[in-house]
């Protein structure tokens, strides 16, 4: 189980990036959701000891002690596997090669063992038929998975991997998502993500981000659940309809399907005239939840 208490950090120029966000993060597979500035990468650096937030605390509890990761940041990084948003490799060397040396640093000394971790990792991850080529020249999605396999050395019991789908094709994405899937069974994996399906597909738990602050928590079946009856859709004709929409009521979501566009509205009853219920997705509830947040701070940034 990993707490964050209070957790808030703000850099030297003012930004505030974290605002008080408390979260627990039990083993399985963890979804942090927010759009891009939500906060989501700064919440991941502090968690893996990259930088220290400016007030609050993080404990990570599991079956081998409880550390205060604050105090005792060599201790979690002991047992922390991370895959960030974008890492680099060295030009012109293999994948086998590069695990071994990363193995090493890790502090598997003894060469058999590390033999038996780089071939097993590689295998894991689907690379064992090109392991012999540089990871320079591997596609993203390659690159991906041989940063989940630097992110397994040494049989971590936390790991978090950030916007780890970005860009990738569907098949990769898929591929990459089963991996997760597997990995996640019986360690805590925080997957943080703007990527509503990644969490849809892999979390069954989840927290949504939003200006550096944890606005919703808890499992993604049940919160949807509260959108029931409250979600309305409607095709418009034009951008002054939309126009006319957005301001009379709360629009979560607009988007082109066969040539039109769609809209979705938050609201307890029918809204209007043309407008019929819709089963509320974990999308529905994402945007929701962003669209009740920025409307509730706007009074406060006017």
């Amino acid at each position: 189980m990993l707490t964050l208490t209070d957790l808030s950090h703000v850099y030297a120029n003012g930004t505030r990036a974290l605002d008080g966000a408390s979260l627990e993060i039990p083993t399985g597979m963890f979804g942090l959701l927010g759009p891009n500035g939500a906060g989501k990468s700064t919440l991941m650096r502090c968690i893996a000891t990259l930088q220290a937030p400016s007030s609050g605390s993080i404990r990570f509890r599991h079956t081998e002690g409880d550390i205060d990761v604050l105090k005792e940041p060599e201790r979690l990084r002991a047992t922390l596997g991370y895959l960030p948003q974008d890492f680099g490799v060295y030009p012109r060397v293999s994948a086998y090669e590069l695990l071994d040396h990363l193995a090493v640093l890790k502090g598997i000394a003894g060469r058999g063992e590390r033999k038996d971790t780089v071939e097993t990792l590689l295998q894991q991850v689907n690379l064992w038929e090109v392991r012999k080529k540089a990871v320079a020249g591997y596609s993203g999605g390659m690159r991906q998975r041989f940063g989940v396999a630097q992110a397994l050395i040494g049989q971590p019991r936390l790991i978090i991997v950030d916007e780890p789908t970005a860009g990738l094709d569907p098949e990769e994405r898929n591929r990459f998502n089963n991996l997760l899937a597997a990995i996640g069974e019986n360690v805590v994996v925080i997957l943080s993500t703007h990527i509503v399906d990644d969490v849809a597909d892999l979390c069954p738990r989840m927290a949504i981000i939003n200006q550096g602050r944890i606005v919703l928590s808890g499992a993604p079946q049940q919160l949807t659940q509260t959108l029931r009856g409250r979600v309305w859709r409607r095709a418009v004709g034009s951008a002054a309809e939309l126009a006319e929409l957005q301001a009379a009521m709360l629009v979560i979501s607009h988007r082109l399907r066969g040539g039109r566009t769609v809209v979705h509205v938050l609201a307890d009853e029918a809204p209007g005239a043309g407008f019929e219920p819709v089963d509320g997705s974990l999308e529905d509830l994402y945007f929701a939840t962003l669209a009740q947040s920025r409307r509730a701070a706007a009074p406060a940034t006017a």
